[in-house]
């Protein structure tokens, strides 16, 4: 049985449903779901480490991580690399950690961790290489779904 010690997540298309808004300055903006957070939260609570991997430069990245206490790298280009390196840090197993991601550059990191999930929306060659595909789509409930998926099947391991 898988035990997960750690939950990283892509952002765009998983924090978020993939929209951005742009005002005329160039500012842009994106919605997030409080359910998500919740989850995060809950999970928190139960030790686990957090981490936001994404591709994305924006700064909403880091504000979102630092609102819901997790830790951030951003403007990743390459993200297994970075994942292994964090991995590493935080003396993690890769079948420890649970990954959710939702587009073609989230599939190595899908397939090394011990539990790839993707949100209802996640492009199709994601899909393909997900353990688990669920019902919500990004930025409306994913992560929700996928931390109570974790806590109802005795997946997290507390230390």
């Amino acid at each position: 049985m898988v035990q997960i010690k750690a939950l990283v997540t892509d952002f765009d298309g998983v924090h978020t449903d993939n929209t951005v808004l742009v005002d005329e300055e160039g500012r842009e903006f994106v919605s997030c779901s409080r359910r998500d957070g919740m989850g995060i939260e809950l999970l928190r609570e139960k030790g686990l480490h957090l981490l936001i991997l994404s591709r994305e430069a924006n700064p909403v990245v880091r504000a979102r991580a630092r609102k819901l206490r997790m830790e951030v790298m951003h403007h990743v280009l390459d993200k297994l690399p970075a994942l292994d390196d964090w991995r590493r840090e935080a003396q993690l197993q890769w079948e420890e950690i649970a990954y959710i991601g939702d587009d073609i550059n989230d599939i190595d990191c899908l397939k090394a961790c011990g539990l790839g999930a993707v949100p209802a929306d996640a492009h199709k060659d994601a899909k393909v290489y997900a353990d688990l595909v669920l019902t919500e789509n990004g930025g409306k409930g994913a992560i929700r779904e996928l931390c109570d998926y974790l806590l109802a099947n005795d997946l997290v391991l507390t230390p």
